[in-house]
């Protein structure tokens, strides 16, 4: 009698869930505006002036974002495709954005960062959205699903962290610890909480500036009722930084490194096999 054995059925349904997590994954990058076509990032000056890859006058006097501009300029409204005529304004909060205005393939996005207006262009024509075929990664590997533990802090702590823009300090909330044993040792990592209950780690290893970008984020699914959770690397994936220099993601709260190489997820994108 043959057949195949539990483990060996086991694995190829990882296997095929890993697929289709990044077949999801792909197709949710290769959009027309998304993080793939970020192509410039620009504070707004204090006083009306153009800015690079857009018409219009741009401004802000640190409370409102202000934009002048003529039917000549082939601007209009991303929210009812109206032209812009004349002067608009927005108000947004720290870390709030806004896709304001279009002109040809461009989509401008208004946002505020370390309470400062900026505009990033996303360009549907950029050459690395038209020449995206898909994220490198390394060849799944069932022995990097992993099960760890959760640890739930009293209390959240905010703290302070970098971001992968120098002008762009950030802060983070951690609500936890994840323990799991990995290469021989025990790691534990901070956690955020993300949408129903999820926990989002961001990591560095030694693997980052090599093979793989400059840090990686994974996000796990909510803690069992008994605190343990299910820590699969084959899901690690990069920030838009990794893809492009006009990012703003956070990088790991001090002390969130594995120390073993993490051969596993997304690979670099801007670096060949």
């Amino acid at each position: 009698m043959t057949g195949r054995t539990d483990t060996a059925t086991t694995a190829d349904a990882q296997t095929q869930r890993w697929n289709r997590f990044r077949t999801n994954r792909d197709a949710a990058l290769a959009t027309d505006h998304g993080w793939l076509t970020l192509t410039s990032f620009q504070w707004l000056p204090e006083t009306p002036a153009p800015l690079d890859l857009v018409p219009g006058l741009w401004s802000t006097d640190g409370t409102t974002a202000t934009l002048t501009a003529g039917a000549h300029d082939g601007l209009t409204l991303v929210a009812d495709g109206s032209a812009v005529t004349g002067t608009l304004t927005a108000t947004l909060a720290d870390e709030e954005s806004l896709m304001w205005v279009r002109h040809g393939s461009i989509v401008v996005e208004l946002a505020m960062r370390a309470d400062r207006y900026l505009i990033r262009t996303r360009d549907s024509a950029s050459p690395v959205l038209t020449g995206f075929t898909g994220v490198p990664t390394f060849v799944y590997d069932p022995a990097l699903v992993l099960t760890g533990r959760f640890e739930r802090y009293p209390e959240p702590r905010t703290v302070a962290i970098d971001t992968a823009h120098q002008g762009v300090p950030g802060r983070t909330t951690l609500v936890g610890d994840v323990v799991f044993d990995l290469g021989g040792g025990t790691h534990r990592l901070a956690a955020e909480e993300g949408a129903l209950g999820s926990l989002i780690l961001t990591f560095s290893d030694p693997t980052n500036n090599v093979t793989t970008s400059h840090w990686r984020k994974l996000e796990l699914a909510r803690p069992r009722p008994d605190g343990s959770v299910v820590v699969d690397f084959n899901r690690t994936i990069n920030y838009p930084s990794a893809f492009t220099d006009f990012g703003t993601c956070p990088a790991p709260v001090p002390g969130n490194a594995v120390t073993v190489p993490v051969e596993a997820g997304e690979r670099d994108p801007r670096v060949g096999d």
